[in-house]
């Protein structure tokens, strides 16, 4: 069994999703950040979608949640920095964070998928490359630096004035992060100064290596770089991870079925009634790998945790919720996971 490293903090991943009524899905996701604040979680993490069932824009609804909230930091995982306008994001970002009383971490991606340059408009260079420069400009914008020198008249300001992104955020930079699906995201991540979370699909696996153990690996690699390129010991590490304590014998078969449809389906598994299907199947793109699903009771879960190198050397464990889930399922199981298989990884409500 690997020894597990004292887990500092605890945190949940949601979709904010729903069926008929996406007002009341994001009540209901207020509701479950005010319930895991109340159990003693660290943080709660919302991914962001386009176009479905899910949550499309975080950043308001983090500033919603600040307000029924006092003490849960805020992540989103992640939003892409392809469809980004950096100066607009930075905007919203502070004045997010502000309302929220500084506990927003918000963690980017520079993936390459080009699936809705119809809808946001195709861009001049390669994917990646676009995405990365946008994620440049926002850390500066972020940071305090200035993004424009006014040149001419009629631009609201003196000629030669810095302009700066309005309202800033002190502490903002320092408590962003990079959602990274490989070993070489998170080397780059550290090179520039941002956290990492990993979530539950990484790619670039060597042949016979586990997904735990890669995530392991990843995680080595991240640390060590920023060791080397900073001179400092590295933020704390957020890994996402399907950890399902089942406390009765039907939420064991619910728990069981899930693992099934996940399995047999991929990224595609679990969706809310409504929801676009998926084009994705069974098998991940791009030689993509799932992470494992831990259900069963909770001795064997926390053994099984406890057992996985990835999870053995984060500093913080995101419960990844199935997206399917409606808020008393989600409750549930958030509460369920506190009570049993963390105080067992080292954690202690806030």
């Amino acid at each position: 069994m690997t020894a597990v490293v004292s887990t500092r903090t605890l945190g949940f991943n949601t979709r904010v999703s729903w069926t008929d009524d996406p007002g009341q899905g994001l009540r209901d996701g207020i509701a479950l950040y005010r319930a895991a604040e109340e159990l003693g979680y660290q943080a709660g993490w919302a991914y962001q979608r386009h176009f479905d069932h899910y949550l499309s824009s975080p950043l308001p609804f983090f500033a919603a949640v600040g307000q029924h909230t006092s003490r849960i930091r805020l992540g989103s995982a992640v939003i892409p920095m392809r469809y980004q306008d950096p100066i607009l994001l930075a905007e919203a970002a502070g004045t997010a964070d502000l309302l929220a009383g500084g506990r927003l971490d918000l963690a980017l991606a520079t993936g390459s998928t080009a699936l809705w340059d119809p809808v946001f408009g195709a861009v001049s260079s390669d994917p990646r490359t676009e995405a990365r420069s946008r994620l440049a400009r926002f850390l500066a914008a972020v940071g305090g630096e200035s993004v424009h020198t006014v040149d001419g008249a009629g631009q609201g300001a003196p000629i030669g004035t810095e302009v700066r992104v309005t309202p800033h955020s002190p502490g903002l930079r320092g408590r962003l992060r990079r959602g990274a699906a490989s070993l070489e995201s998170a080397v780059d991540a550290a090179r520039i100064g941002l956290g990492l979370i990993t979530g539950t699909v990484l790619h670039g696996l060597e042949p016979g290596e586990t997904f735990p153990e890669y995530q392991a690996r990843v995680i080595s690699a991240y640390r060590s770089t920023w060791r080397s390129t900073h001179g400092t010991e590295p933020p704390p590490v957020a890994v996402a991870a399907s950890i399902l304590p089942g406390t009765t014998a039907a939420l064991r078969e619910t728990y069981a079925a899930y693992d099934h449809e996940r399995r047999t389906q991929g990224m595609a598994a679990s969706r809310p009634r409504g929801a676009l299907e998926p084009v994705i199947g069974a098998t991940p793109p791009n030689g993509s790998v799932i992470s494992p699903v831990h259900h069963g009771d909770p001795d064997s879960v926390t053994e099984a945790v406890l057992a996985d190198p990835g999870l053995a050397v984060a500093d913080e464990i995101v419960l990844f919720l199935p997206p399917a889930f409606a808020l008393e399922q989600n409750t549930r199981l958030i509460t369920d996971l506190a009570q049993t298989v963390a105080p067992a990884l080292g954690w202690s409500p806030s």
